[in-house]
């Protein structure tokens, strides 16, 4: 398998300046066994931003199968002179970071951070028969075993600590009871980091959209232009986006779409199906391998829109604000913590009113300049977190370790029955 560099061997950080924050005493050792997406600019982020790093990973295909047996090939893959050389391990939740130090036992006295970019406890099925228990049972051993764990949003990190009773509840008996207290002490948010704006969006704030790009087209006759860029997965609420889109064109209003993101090896039949119902009104179509040219489609556009079920943070809504696009997203998951009450729709009936108003006000959009405060999320306002958890010395482990650790003691000298371990 790949380690994330031409020549097979592992990646190592450009060494910028950050004596202050102590990440100079030791190496990083970062771990990804989902090598794309948000969780591979994150770590390219750190790589470029932060001295020491060494990363190992796996290409982003199969998740499912990354939850389950990554452990396995890090465990074959990670020199032994990690053991020695590296102070502190950062992996995504993807990794099942107690069969990886259970069978790497020389990475125990490494600090452990846990980053959730995601959890696998409200991950959303069509019946509750599909849930596969094992991915979210090994999210909470993994809790267990990190010194830190990391959510890239206070949604993400309260959905994971209030589900974990109830999700636990699907064990036939002798269920572990209270683990959601031994793992808050350890958990903290820290923002997913978003690259720098490559332009100056006040610069053509009050002229959006396709102008820059498009000048030979007039404002008034260039119909709206709605971007979609989210995973092609049935997580992200495809069948909703374009079924709306469907709805437009059968009223006939005039608009654009762009339909952005990645794609893995199985893609929702419902994409095919778009592209032939709505084929002249498509501008762009797939992953845009190319950042400028992504960025590019950004700056076009005149609507972002999700339509996700499943969404922790939301990446690409926030960098399509950055761009200058107008956010329409579901008054529920992350959205109401980045995006005030304006760009939240709560019913399909809502979305659909709003995009017809715009096809027919386009302008509206173009000229609105959007309040959704997205420097907060930007490197240089979280970079002094990531630097302390990127530190081999941070007292609140040292704090949470203990705690963690009464916690456990406490557990430990109750029986199993009762009430450590219940059977109701």
């Amino acid at each position: 398998m790949d380690l994330s560099s031409c020549d097979g061997k592992p990646l190592a950080s450009s060494g910028n300046n950050t004596e202050n924050c102590g990440i100079h005493q030791g190496k990083i050792l970062l771990v990804e066994p989902f090598y794309g997406g948000s969780h591979k600019q994150l770590v390219e982020l750190l790589i470029k931003e932060v001295p020491g790093c060494q990363l190992y990973s796996l290409p982003a295909k199969k998740w499912h199968w990354r939850m389950r047996t990554s452990a396995l090939y890090f465990y074959q893959n990670i020199p032994r002179a990690c053991k020695s050389t590296c102070k502190v391990l950062f992996a995504s939740s993807v990794l099942n970071l107690a069969e990886l130090v259970a069978l790497r036992p020389d990475l125990v006295h490494l600090k452990k951070v846990l980053y959730f970019h995601e959890n696998q406890l409200i991950y959303p099925v069509r019946k509750q028969q599909e849930r596969d228990f094992q991915y979210g049972y090994n999210q909470i051993l993994s809790c267990l075993v990190a010194d830190v764990v990391v959510f890239n949003s206070q949604f993400n990190m309260e959905s994971f600590l209030s589900s974990i009773k109830s999700f636990l509840k699907q064990m036939p008996d002798n269920r572990p009871k209270e683990l959601d207290q031994v793992i808050r002490p350890k958990c903290r948010v820290v923002y997913f980091p978003l690259m720098e704006p490559e332009v100056n969006i006040e610069e053509y704030s009050g002229a959006k959209g396709d102008e820059l790009v498009q000048p030979m087209e007039s404002k008034v006759s260039r119909p709206l232009h709605i971007v979609w860029a989210h995973r092609w997965e049935h997580d992200k609420g495809p069948e909703l986006f374009f079924q709306t889109l469907y709805q437009l064109a059968e009223l006939g209003l005039h608009f654009k779409v762009s339909v952005l993101g990645e794609t893995f090896s199985e893609v929702p039949g419902v994409f095919e199906e778009a592209w032939t119902r709505i084929h002249d009104h498509i501008v762009h179509w797939g992953y845009q391998e190319s950042r400028q040219e992504y960025i590019s489609i950004l700056k076009a556009a005149d609507v972002a829109v999700s339509t996700a079920e499943h969404e922790f943070f939301g990446v690409s809504m926030l960098e399509a604000v950055q761009y200058g696009c107008y956010p329409l997203c579901p008054n529920k998951l992350v959205y109401p913590e980045i995006f005030p009450s304006q760009y939240l729709y709560s019913t399909p009936q809502q979305l659909s009113k709003k995009l017809r108003y715009f096809c027919r006000n386009p302008n509206k959009v173009r000229f609105h300049k959007v309040a959704v405060d997205y420097e907060r999320f930007t490197w240089e306002k979280v970079k002094d977190s990531f630097y302390k958890l990127l530190s081999p010395v941070d007292q609140h482990v040292n704090e949470t370790r203990c705690l963690s650790c009464d916690s456990l003691e406490s557990l430990n000298h109750q029986t199993l029955g009762d009430p450590y371990y219940s059977e109701r």
